[in-house]
């Protein structure tokens, strides 16, 4: 029985992967010619220490076996194996640094996506035996070279994310509401205003904690990037029924609960400064390194909340207190952030070169980037004309 689907991102925990006795080696069907690739996957099996890895594991039809082993030839892989299993069906097994595994899956999926039977997964690699020492590297010139050029590559912002397989996946799941993000929705909002009220800034930073608000921005600017207006129309209702939830319980709770202006929580977020939208623009900045990156931390997720959950709460305390002026202050610091923040997050993820895989896809996507960054960029500019009036002709709309 086939793998499904939904295990395309999975730690290796199987024995199999790690044991090759019961395998047979790419390297035994290929000529004299193509022998030079096999050598070339021991020099990449002497770098497996350095890199993080995946595991590619590939099911086809057995008449398919002679394209892989072609495909195969030039794949610059730490290890591969190739096996028939059960009901003549190709087993294909190739352990790849991280940052190539975007190059492989492109290359199979473009070959062999409307073939039947055809399964693709991608598995993340804890970790990978025999482990060769460093001193054993340096008296390798050709391994040394190639670690060298590993090395210069993973300063490259194209070469440091994961791949664009990975990065849809963590963000898919986010686009549709759950009763967990909308539970950790009401709990943060909830946790925000008494910390609000109260003037209690620690009590904020906890709400700010479990404040589900980084994977929904994130999934729009993914969206955005490749052009997938699916997943882009998702993910704007999932986010704005999250925020009117917020919202509207804010202001529910301000409505029984005496909201004082001067509370340094409230004074703080009533108006727009400039350092505010670099804030949500390094927020973004971060949001988007981590959601690409090996290395996910929750902090960069409360350095989201940071930018969201507060200015969105005190707005609706401040509606419910019926202190308008103040109120669309903070809407307009709300409205900034998440402008800023996305503006950030598409920025960095086009940087990083992520592009749809389908070459006639290419064009699509890079009008909905355009169209997206052009929209935000219009309202930001509205509202910085708006801030600017109100600074400049006294207009005390705030």
């Amino acid at each position: 029985m086939a793998p499904s689907q939904s295990a395309a991102h999975v730690a290796i925990n199987s024995p199999s992967i790690t044991t090759a006795a019961d395998n047979l080696d790419v390297s035994s069907h290929l000529d004299e010619d193509e022998m030079t690739a096999g050598s070339h996957i021991e020099h990449r099996g002497k770098l497996a220490k350095f890199m993080s890895q995946r595991l590619i594991e590939v099911f086809l039809p057995e008449q398919h076996q002679k394209q892989v082993t072609q495909l195969l030839k030039d794949q610059a892989a730490i290890a591969t194996w190739l096996e028939t299993r059960w009901q003549d069906q190709l087993w294909v097994r190739l352990l790849v640094d991280a940052t190539e595994a975007e190059t492989v899956i492109d290359l199979f999926a473009t070959q062999f996506e409307g073939v039947e039977g055809f399964r693709l997964l991608l598995l993340e690699v804890e970790a990978s035996l025999p482990l060769t020492t460093r001193e054993e590297q340096e008296h390798d010139p050709e391994a040394e070279n190639l670690l060298q050029s590993v090395l210069n590559a993973s300063l490259k912002p194209q070469s440091s994310r994961i791949n664009r397989e990975e990065i849809y996946d963590r963000v898919f799941q986010s686009a549709d509401l759950s009763w967990v993000q909308l539970s950790l929705i009401v709990l943060s909002t909830v946790i925000a205003a008494i910390g609000i009220v109260r003037d209690n800034q620690a009590v904020v930073i906890g709400a700010m904690v479990i404040a589900p608000l980084l994977q929904p921005n994130m999934a729009l600017a993914v969206a955005t990037t490749l052009g997938d207006k699916s997943l882009a129309y998702r993910t704007l209702r999932t986010g704005s029924i999250g925020i009117l939830l917020a919202l509207l319980l804010a202001v529910a709770i301000g409505y029984v609960v005496p909201v004082s202006l001067e509370s340094s929580e409230i004074a703080s977020r009533v108006q727009v400064r400039w350092p505010d939208g670099i804030l949500a623009f390094a927020s973004g900045v971060a949001g988007a390194i981590a959601l690409t990156s090996e290395e996910r931390s929750g902090i960069v997720g409360v350095m989201v909340s940071v930018a969201l959950l507060p200015p969105l709460v005190v707005a609706g305390l401040l509606l419910g207190a019926a202190e308008w002026s103040s109120a669309f202050g903070a809407s307009l610091l709300t409205l900034t952030n998440v402008i800023c923040l996305n503006l950030a997050a598409v920025t960095t993820f086009l940087i990083q070169d992520l592009r749809p895989r389908q070459l006639q896809a290419q064009p699509q996507a890079e009008q909905v980037t355009q169209a997206a960054i052009s929209i935000w960029l219009l309202l930001l500019m509205a509202l910085v004309g708006v801030v600017l009036a109100n600074r400049f002709y006294d207009l005390n709309l705030y």
